[in-house]
């Protein structure tokens, strides 16, 4: 098949989940022996080559269009007062966009055109709007996330009202976007048994298939011959995102100040592009903390320490970084949020714990060896295998494209 994505992003380097998980599917239905075609936008924050892809090989193009999707409060301003759209979602609605994508439509046939999340949605509803699909193209959406859930979540963790407003309100104006256009799509790809949950709520029509976040497993193994740092415990994930910056903070303030000073050999390493200036400025090994902001390889940080932690209070989707750890056969503590939607048993293959008292009573139970961190480890390591590989994920895809590819039903609405 000839496949055309439609991203918010140039999907590389891979240095954090959401350009991992696009990356993935895309590699994933090339090595599946698929044609790929990729129309990304190409944003400050994630700039990039038109080349940087060319290694996937000479099935895939990389097509781009530079937007300018930086945060402006007064535009933010405006769109509160005057727009429909949320302000999130308007900043990648772009006149040279659909320009592109009503060429590449005219001049090139697809059997299948995904769209890479809530961002780029839009798209699509306007071309069923316009009645400008080709016959024969169905069309997918992978909901990386429910947008409006991280939203909600992050408005229920704060304190300050006018902030809770705010955010209460973009959760709200994001959950009636997300009702609107999923109506336009022939499958939707979702991520979590909960996110379908949620869809559902929405009234998103069927079929909605699972098809989990993937991981390359060649790239995360373990190396018996580079053991972990002993008395350590390590975080990696990209701090200009909320739900990671949140988990972070509520961990340095709630949980580690009265573990250090009963364990001060205890080690906190924390990597992660973009920490802002409050992590940045404090000094590197200050109560044992550690942040080594951006690293090059997620997995040689990932192999050199012990313990991985992931304490998320919002967010949604899944995340990829619990899935590499557990290809690695990390044993993970993690909350129940930060690890919803994946397929591991608290004891079995993961620590599961969701208050402070809970977490330190875990960090103690790891620093004098009674949690059992190799067993834990190797159950994580065989269940990232069993369900998370991106070939069994990729041929799920291949499943639901070929569900729906029989025909186009009529643009709802």
């Amino acid at each position: 098949m000839h496949i055309l994505q439609v991203s918010p992003r140039v999907p590389f380097p891979l240095h954090d989940g959401g350009a991992i998980g696009i990356y993935n599917i895309t590699k994933g239905l090339l090595d599946a022996g698929h044609r790929v075609t990729m129309l990304a936008i190409n944003t400050p924050k994630h700039h990039q080559p038109a080349d940087v892809l060319a290694h996937l090989g000479p099935n895939f193009r990389l097509v781009t269009v530079d937007v300018d999707t930086s945060l402006k409060p007064l535009k933010a301003l405006q769109n509160l007062l005057l727009s429909k759209a949320p302000y999130n979602v308007e900043r990648f609605i772009n006149s040279k966009v659909l320009d592109v994508l009503i060429g590449l439509l005219q001049t090139e046939n697809f059997e299948v055109i995904q769209y890479e999340g809530t961002f780029v949605a839009w798209y699509n509803e306007w071309l069923y709007s316009e009645e400008l699909f080709p016959e024969k193209t169905v069309t997918v959406l992978r909901a990386h996330n429910i947008e409006y859930v991280i939203w909600e979540r992050l408005a229920a963790g704060k304190k300050n009202l006018l902030k809770r407003w705010y955010l209460t309100h973009l959760a709200a104006r994001m959950r009636s976007f997300e009702e609107e256009y999923l109506g336009f799509f022939d499958a939707i790809a979702a991520i979590t048994e909960e996110d379908i949950i949620r869809l559902k709520e929405l009234g998103c029509p069927e079929p909605i298939a699972l098809i989990p976040a993937a991981v390359e497993m060649g790239s995360f193994q373990p190396d018996p011959s580079q053991p972990p740092q002993p008395r350590t415990v390590f975080m990696i994930g990209s701090l200009n995102w909320l739900p990671n910056l949140e988990g972070l903070d509520w961990l340095l303030r709630e949980v580690w100040p009265a573990i250090h000073a009963e364990l001060p050999e205890l080690e906190l390493h924390v990597a992660g592009v973009a920490p802002p200036g409050h992590l940045t400025s404090r000094p590197r090994g200050q109560d044992n903390v550690f942040i080594h902001g951006f690293v090059e390889s997620a997995a040689a940080f990932m192999r050199q320490y012990d313990l991985m932690l992931v304490p998320l209070l919002s967010g949604g989707g899944m995340r990829v970084k619990i899935i590499e750890g557990m290809a690695l056969g990390k044993c993970i503590l993690s909350t129940g949020i930060g690890a919803e939607g994946i397929a591991v048993r608290d004891g079995h293959d993961i620590v599961l714990r969701d208050t402070a008292a809970a977490w330190q009573q875990a960090l103690r139970d790891y620093y004098h060896g009674r949690l059992p961190v190799a067993a834990l480890g190797a159950e994580a390591a065989r269940t990232a295998a069993e369900v998370y590989d991106n070939r069994r994920v990729t041929q799920r895809f291949e499943a639901l494209y070929a569900q729906v590819g029989a025909g186009r039903p009529a643009a709802a609405g």
